[in-house]
């Protein structure tokens, strides 16, 4: 039977997940395989290159040139002190001294005696990457970083703001319907993961940074409340590396939307657990979601179990609708027709027909849907 392509969304209470945590240059690897680390822990380190400075020598003292190699009181690889003296000249037949000082601390990276420009480097720049999640070394990249496994409760959002985070997780919200309200917070959430139910307004974001929160997870936003606090609209670029002081992830889209059933519940199970979350998210090529990952208890046996393939949509797969009309809305698949369809566009397309909540059958195009991998 053909098949079309159909993005997943993965919801899991138990999945063998494994994550790789990469260098953005080559550096050293502190870890080695079979170690268990925690999601604080450096796993990898290195150094980017301070900037450059340039400095127009000849400029400054007033000669060619040619003549600033000779002028140096420092060499190339030597280090300096901002205000230190690291050129000097005579003038006047000896009686007065011009110099030039260093307006960084860092090191001599190039003289020229073409140009008459020094080149100063400042100091490098100490990088380290940590393992993000709680788990297992199970690869090790040398110089490059290692990859982490574990086994965890796993949800993956539609949509995301800010960067890698670890915190309890807290419920703020009685059901999935009820929005996050600024009156919901108080003291007890600081460094807290925040779990609200169909929607998080301005107000409570600004209220969660009060108490120092470190993540909200909700249904949705407005998008004029997500403007404001970013300052800015969010474009097709990758998120992820907004920094306002807290982590946000949506589960279900824009404005006011019930969280599903499932992820509250997974949510509210795990409650008290300690969770890894990001806000990263790409939804061109190369599709990128925000996650919450919540390490649970394993086995080194259990990670040896092979990670299960994609089977595509089957009869009774959880899916969410991504377009209108019934924008996302749960349902599940009742039937595969093989045979395309003409849709209101007038266009013939691969179709499936699904069951909403209340057990009304609606037919849907295929590439309007996402699956719910469990």
């Amino acid at each position: 039977m053909a098949q079309a392509y159909t993005p997943g969304l993965t919801i899991s209470r138990s999945i063998i997940l494994k994550k790789d945590r990469i260098l953005p240059l080559k550096g050293k690897v502190v870890v080695k395989i079979g170690d268990k680390v925690s999601a604080e822990d450096v796993v990898a380190r290195t150094d980017l290159p301070g900037d450059i400075q340039p400095v127009n020598v000849a400029n400054k003292l007033g000669v060619p040139p040619g003549d600033v190699p000779d002028k140096m009181v420092k060499k190339v690889g030597d280090k300096i002190e901002k205000g230190e003296i690291i050129a000097t000249s005579k003038m006047l037949f000896g009686l007065f001294r011009s110099s030039v000082t260093s307006p960084i601390t860092g090191t001599v990276e190039n003289i020229s005696s073409i140009t008459g420009q020094v080149l100063l480097r400042e100091p490098p720049i100490p990088i380290e990457v940590k393992a993000f999640i709680d788990g297992i070394v199970s690869k090790v990249y040398e110089n490059e970083g290692v990859e982490i496994e574990n086994k965890s409760a796993y949800v993956q959002g539609i949509f995301g703001i800010g960067g890698e985070i670890t915190g309890e997780i807290k419920v703020a919200v009685d059901n999935p319907i009820s929005p996050l309200s600024p009156d919901l917070i108080d003291e007890s959430f600081r460094d807290k993961i925040i779990i609200g139910g169909s929607i998080v307004d301005l107000p409570s974001i600004k209220k969660a940074l009060g108490v120092k929160a470190k993540g909200i997870v909700a249904g949705g936003i407005d998008d004029r409340d997500l403007k404001e606090f970013l300052g800015f609209d969010i474009g097709v670029a990758i998120t992820g590396h907004e920094e306002k002081g807290i982590t946000l992830v949506l589960t279900e889209g824009f404005g006011p939307m019930k969280m599903a059933n499932k992820t509250f519940n997974l949510l509210k199970n795990f409650e008290g657990y300690k969770a890894s979350m990001h806000g990263k998210t790409q939804i061109r090529a190369g599709v990128m979601r925000p996650e919450i990952i919540i390490p649970i208890p394993f086995t080194e046996e259990e990670l040896k179990i092979k990670s299960k393939e994609a089977t595509g949509l089957k009869i009774g797969s959880v899916i969410r609708i991504i377009r209108e009309p019934n924008f996302g809305k749960i349902c599940t698949v009742s039937a595969l027709p093989e045979d395309l369809a003409v849709v209101e566009s007038e266009t013939k397309v691969r179709i499936l027909k699904a069951k909403m909540e209340d057990d009304k059958e609606i037919i849907i195009p295929r590439a309007n849907v996402e699956a719910i991998e469990e």
